[in-house]
């Protein structure tokens, strides 16, 4: 197995995944301008394509033997509150469909999709086992917490390994120690802002509380949101995940500053000599839709260890 084809590819952590594990990528997908723009940046030997995958010309992709895929999640996260599974994310879900659509024209020897856990509780997703079946492929899904693969970053996914095999491959994804969010955390750098300033949430200065009387005074904690608690993290163990807005604040004393777009690339587990945007909302948004490609990189490595 020694080349392969990244859908969906986003700012290219499948890719660059791939590459740290020996596979070439030779063509790549997203129907982003931007995020073509740098993932063909990162991947200057990789042949580009913004598109539509609906819309695809498998013909014209190059033969491969792994399929590397990230389906939009937005439809099946529950990150989209009440929103999750209605309508007008059916745009979204049907984007799995694509990589059926090159599995039946390419029949590549191996497949991998990555997306959230509740991909598997789509009303359609029966069906979409179903069609990869009848192209030969055995399904065999893994839900991984990325920290277990030295991600530094607790990020629960899902991976479907795609086999023309007798049975359902299960990879050896063996635990790895868990790398603390303090490996990549700045606390001498960044804009940092005082605590009691006029309008801060009353949420955010409970959890700043909460977060002093467990940690200190050096701690990160959600910035936002239901469920994402009351209290801070201990920086000595992975952060939470990394979602496509601003959701994680650093505190330092009586200052707090929010994670930046350098920081949130790391956590991702992309190299330092990553490019990416200069403007900081669009980074945050590619890495918070991206793989980590340190855990790209173990389930292909397993990957290819078992074939």
């Amino acid at each position: 197995m020694s080349t392969a084809i990244d859908l969906f590819a986003g700012l290219g952590g499948w890719s660059t995944g791939a590459r740290a594990a020996g596979v070439q990528v030779l063509w790549a997908a997203n129907h982003w301008p931007a995020a073509v723009e740098w993932h063909s940046a990162n991947h200057p030997d990789t042949q580009h394509v913004c598109q539509d995958l609906h819309q695809a010309r498998w013909d014209q992709v190059p033969a491969h033997d792994l399929l590397l895929a990230s389906p939009c999640c937005q439809g099946h996260s529950p990150a989209r509150g009440k929103a999750n599974g209605n309508p007008q994310h059916d745009s979204s879900r049907s984007t799995a469909w694509a990589v059926v659509s090159a599995l039946e024209f390419h029949r590549s020897q191996f497949g991998l999709v990555e997306n959230v856990p509740e991909f598997t509780k789509w009303a359609l997703y029966p069906a979409w086992v179903q069609a990869v079946h009848a192209l030969g492929y055995q399904v065999a899904p893994h839900v991984v917490d990325c920290a277990d693969l030295s991600v530094p970053q607790h990020r629960v996914r899902l991976f479907l390994v795609l086999t023309r095999s007798q049975a359902p491959l299960m990879l050896e994804l063996h635990k790895r120690q868990h790398v603390p969010a303090a490996n990549f955390l700045n606390f001498d750098t960044g804009r940092w802002s005082s605590i009691e300033k006029p309008g801060r949430a009353q949420a955010t200065l409970e959890r700043v509380r909460n977060g002093r009387a467990r940690f200190g005074d050096q701690f990160i904690m959600p910035y936002y949101g239901k469920g994402s608690g009351l209290t801070g993290r201990d920086i000595n163990r992975p952060i939470g995940t990394i979602t496509t807005l601003d959701r994680w604040a650093l505190v330092r004393g009586n200052e707090m500053r929010m994670l930046n777009a350098t920081e949130a690339l790391a956590a991702m587990s992309f190299p330092a000599d990553t490019l990416r945007p200069d403007n900081h909302r669009l980074t945050m948004h590619m890495a918070g839709n991206a793989v980590p490609p340190l855990a790209g990189q173990r389930v292909i490595e397993a990957l290819l260890k078992a074939a």
